[in-house]
């Protein structure tokens, strides 16, 4: 029997502002764009009972709360922090998988410290980053990574939950689908369409009914329904992708003028790329409209891009073909994704991960 922990941090952008800066402490906080056109990263506990949340307009997330403070994203601090995480975590375990720089998974099936009882594995990882870094992380506990990840929730903000193999099964039964993580809004609507509203309903489902409904997704609802997952941690998680985006100060609806805008973000790409010696064959253009839908294109070459400038270039046919625009433009974002660690061509999936639209 596996011994999974989930750490979270707490509201860790904002939180990190926090403890940096006194006078935020205790004040609802948004970390993100304060201009009409931002987006909120993150939300203090404080903004949050006003419902505020990650990805909302900032605007809509003013009107919520009045008296909400805004400041800008401070990237590499948050990054610096999170390398001090994880530090704590190599003290325990070398099975760590990262999810972000705010979250990751840990199996301490066998501690490096000798310490035979994952709770108190957590409370102790728990509090030594407290201790390091001035911050608070909750934590979930159990014998997968499913269930470690729901009850990381459990007991939020500074607290843990563990979910036992007695009373796993049980507690996926009760909990509604929406919930589950790794069940996004429009998954969880197709459920509801097919009458699955809670884990027993996920459960009484056939695995073939599942297959033919959710295609490869089937085995693993299949599972967790019982409480089962069989994934591992791993600690040289494979990262799909290279993107960058950005939301514009207004809307555009002039293809030149959009074209323009996706130069800097395929320089960016490109820059990443150079800097971990990274390149991919497959370019994606995100729209994002002014009512908020959005479109996505691709296309994939037969060798890896050389430059920054390929990039752009499969990026603007691709953003022709989405022309006229249905509405304004409020967003673009380009991705580069099927990537080998070598440009050369070697296939190694050495795969990364970079969010430039802050």
């Amino acid at each position: 029997m596996r011994k999974i922990i989930h750490v979270d941090m707490d509201a860790f952008y904002a939180s990190v502002e926090q403890r940096d800066n006194p006078e935020l402490r205790g004040k609802p906080l948004a970390v993100g764009g304060a201009a009409a056109r931002g987006v909120v990263a993150a939300a203090s506990y404080e903004a949050r009972k006003f419902g505020v949340h990650s990805a909302m307009p900032s605007v809509t997330a003013a009107r919520k709360c009045p008296d909400l403070i805004s400041v800008k994203p401070r990237l590499e601090v948050y990054r610096a922090v999170s390398q001090q995480i994880r530090e704590i975590f190599a003290e325990y375990t070398p099975l760590i998988e990262p999810l972000s720089l705010d979250e990751a998974y840990l199996d301490v099936t066998e501690s490096l410290k000798g310490m035979p009882v994952a709770t108190e594995i957590a409370l102790e990882i728990r509090e030594r980053i407290k201790s390091v870094t001035g911050l608070n992380a909750s934590a979930g506990i159990s014998y997968n990574k499913f269930l470690a990840k729901m009850a990381s929730d459990l007991n939020k903000p500074n607290g843990q939950a563990v979910i036992t193999p007695k009373n796993g099964p049980a507690f996926v039964e009760q909990l509604a689908v929406k919930k589950f993580h790794g069940v996004g809004p429009a998954t969880a609507e197709k459920m509801h369409r097919l009458g699955i509203e809670t884990g027993a309903d996920l459960k009484a489902k056939s695995l073939q009914f599942l297959i033919e409904h959710f295609g490869k997704s089937g085995p693993y609802f299949y599972g967790i329904a019982r409480g089962l997952d069989e994934r591992q941690v791993k600690p040289d998680r494979v990262r799909k992708s290279v993107g960058a985006e950005d939301t514009f100060n207004e809307d555009i609806n002039d293809l030149d003028l959009a074209t323009s805008e996706l130069r800097p973000l395929a320089d960016k790409v490109w820059s990443y790329c150079e800097a971990k010696a990274l390149s991919g064959k497959t370019v994606t253009v995100k729209i994002k409209y002014s009512d908020f839908t959005q479109a996505t294109r691709s296309r994939t070459i037969g060798l890896p891009f050389a430059n920054g400038n390929q990039i752009f270039e499969v990026a603007t046919g691709l953003l022709a073909t989405v022309y006229p625009f249905k509405r304004p433009v409020r967003l673009l974002g380009v991705t580069l994704s099927s990537l080998t660690q070598d440009r050369h061509g070697d296939n190694d999936q050495d795969q990364s991960q970079l969010d430039f639209g802050m």
